[in-house]
C-alpha cells in the first residue's frame, strides 16, 4: 500500500494535511455507538493510547485510539467516559476480547489500558516485530514509510495530552496512530513469514502479555541524577527527604515530580545542607515552578534529614545484583572467562538471524548465567536455567548449544595445561 494523495505538482503534502477532521468521544451515548460501529467492524482491531507522561504523575490513559476495518476510526476520552460510567469499557472488552488487538510498542500501552478494564488476550506488535525482521528504524513513522511508502510526522509524540480541549493537529496524529496499523500489521506479517521467523513473533508476542512488572526499588530516590556527588550519610538523608517530599506532592498535584523542582535543585539543597529556610532559599541553583511557592514544605523535607537517626547507607540496600562485568575480572575470574566466550557466541548467531543481540538474549540472561552457570554445564542444563530464567523456547533453542560449548571452553582454560595455566 501507497500513499497516492499528492498536490498537482505531484508532491506529498502528507497524510496528515489530507485527513478529514478527527473528533473526541468524550459521552456515554457516543461511546455506546462506537463501541457498536467496532463490533459490526472485522478482522484485527489497532489499538493505541497516549498518556501525559513528563507532564503528569500518573501514567493514565488520556485518548485511546481504536481502529478496525469497516468501522473507522475511533478517538475515545477514558477520562470523560470513565466518569459517566466507571464501567463503561468492559462493553468495549466484550466487543473486542478475543480479537487480535495490533499495537505499535505494546509494552508501553498494556498498564494503561488494564487501569480502565481493556485487557488482550492475543496481540501484534508492530514494533517488536520490525525489531525481529531487522529493520534498522522500528519507531512508527520509519517503519510505516519503510513497507507502506506512507511518510508520517511525529512531532506530537511528546505532548501533553492531558489537554483539553486537544487541538486538530494533535488529534489527527491519534488517529493515523491507528489507521495505518492493521495495514502495516499486515505487511509485517508477511515479511516475517518469508523469512522463517513467524513463530519467532508469535512466542515473543505472547511473552509481552504475560512479562511481569519489575519490582519496585527499595530505595527509589537513590536514582536521583547526580546522588554520586553527595557525601556523607547526612547528605544523603537530606537528598531521601527532599525525594520523597517531592513524590509526595507530585502524586497529590498529579504532576510530574521534575517540574516541581528537578533532581538537580535537590542535590544542591543537599550538599548544601542549609541551617535555615532562609538559606535554602538563597541557594541559588534551588530551582524549578514550586521551589518557591513551597519552599515551606521544602525546608520540611531538610529538617526532616538534618534531624534523622535513620541515616541511610553509603552503598545502598545491597539489594541482589550483579556487579558490572568491568569488574568481573577481580570478583569472579572463571564468570568473566564465561561472559568473554559466550558473549561472542550470541552476538555472532544474532547477525546470522538478522536480530538485534538483545531480542536474541538479553544482556542480564547471559550474565546471570555466566556468573552462576548449573553443574555440569551441558547444553540441556544450559536449556533448563535459560528456561527459570524466562528465556523463550526459540532462545533456547538458538542458543543453549552455544553457550554450553563457551562456557566448557572457559572452563577447560582453568584446567592444569589449558590456556590460562602458567
Amino acid at each position: 500500500m501507497t500513499d497516492q494523495r499528492t498536490t498537482p505538482d505531484g508532491t506529498d503534502p502528507g497524510v496528515e494535511d489530507s485527513h478529514a477532521t478527527v473528533r473526541v468521544i468524550e459521552d456515554l451515548a457516543a461511546y455506546r455507538q462506537a463501541v457498536a460501529h467496532i463490533a459490526a467492524g472485522h478482522g484485527p482491531v489497532a489499538v493505541d493510547a497516549e498518556r501525559a507522561s513528563g507532564y503528569r504523575y500518573s501514567q493514565r490513559a488520556y485518548l485511546i485510539q481504536v481502529y478496525r476495518r469497516g468501522a473507522g476510526v475511533f478517538l475515545l476520552d477514558p477520562i470523560a467516559i470513565r466518569a459517566e460510567d466507571a464501567d463503561a469499557f468492559a462493553a468495549l472488552q466484550a466487543v473486542i476480547g478475543d480479537e487480535e488487538w495490533v499495537f505499535h510498542a505494546a509494552s508501553q500501552d498494556l498498564p494503561c489500558l488494564r487501569e480502565v478494564g481493556l485487557v488482550p488476550r492475543r496481540i501484534f506488535d508492530t514494533e517488536l516485530g520490525a525489531r525481529l525482521a531487522g529493520l534498522s528504524r522500528v519507531g512508527l513513522g520509519a517503519v510505516v514509510e519503510e513497507l507502506l511508502g506512507i511518510h508520517l510526522a511525529k512531532e506530537h509524540s511528546a505532548a501533553d495530552w492531558s489537554t483539553r480541549p486537544l487541538p486538530q493537529a494533535w488529534l489527527v496524529y491519534a488517529a493515523l496512530d491507528v489507521e495505518l496499523l492493521v495495514d502495516l500489521r499486515d505487511e509485517m506479517a508477511e515479511r516475517l513469514e518469508r523469512s522463517g521467523k513467524a513463530h519467532i513473533a508469535e512466542q515473543e508476542f505472547a511473552a509481552v502479555l504475560t512479562r511481569v512488572p519489575k519490582p519496585a526499588r527499595a530505595e527509589p530516590w537513590r536514582r536521583l541524577s547526580g546522588l554520586h556527588t553527595l557525601r556523607g550519610q547526612r547528605s544523603l538523608a537530606i537528598a531521601r527527604a527532599l525525594w520523597q517530599a517531592r513524590d509526595a506532592y507530585a502524586q497529590a498535584a498529579d504532576v510530574a515530580p521534575g517540574r516541581t523542582i528537578p533532581d538537580s535543585a535537590i542535590i544542591a539543597a543537599a550538599a548544601a545542607n542549609p541551617s535555615s529556610k532562609r538559606e535554602l532559599g538563597a541557594v541559588k541553583t534551588f530551582s524549578g515552578r514550586a521551589s518557591r511557592s513551597e519552599l515551606d514544605r521544602w525546608w520540611a523535607a531538610v529538617e526532616e534529614g538534618r534531624a534523622t537517626t535513620d541515616l541511610p547507607s553509603v552503598r545502598g540496600t545491597g539489594e541482589p545484583s550483579l556487579p558490572p562485568p568491568r569488574a568481573w575480572s577481580d570478583r569472579n575470574p572463571a564468570a568473566d572467562r564465561r561472559y568473554k566466550a559466550a558473549r561472542p557466541a550470541v552476538v555472532a548467531r544474532a547477525e546470522e538471524l538478522a536480530l538485534p543481540v538483545e531480542n536474541l538474549l538479553t544482556p542480564d540472561t547471559l550474565r546471570t548465567l555466566a556468573w552462576e552457570p548449573p553443574s555440569p554445564v551441558t547444553p540441556e542444563t544450559v536449556a533448563d536455567a535459560l528456561a527459570a530464567l524466562d528465556a523463550r523456547p526459540w532462545q533456547i533453542e538458538e542458543t543453549a548449544d552455544r553457550i554450553a560449548a563457551a562456557f566448557v571452553a572457559a572452563g577447560q582454560a582453568d584446567e592444569p595445561g589449558g590456556e590460562s595455566a602458567s
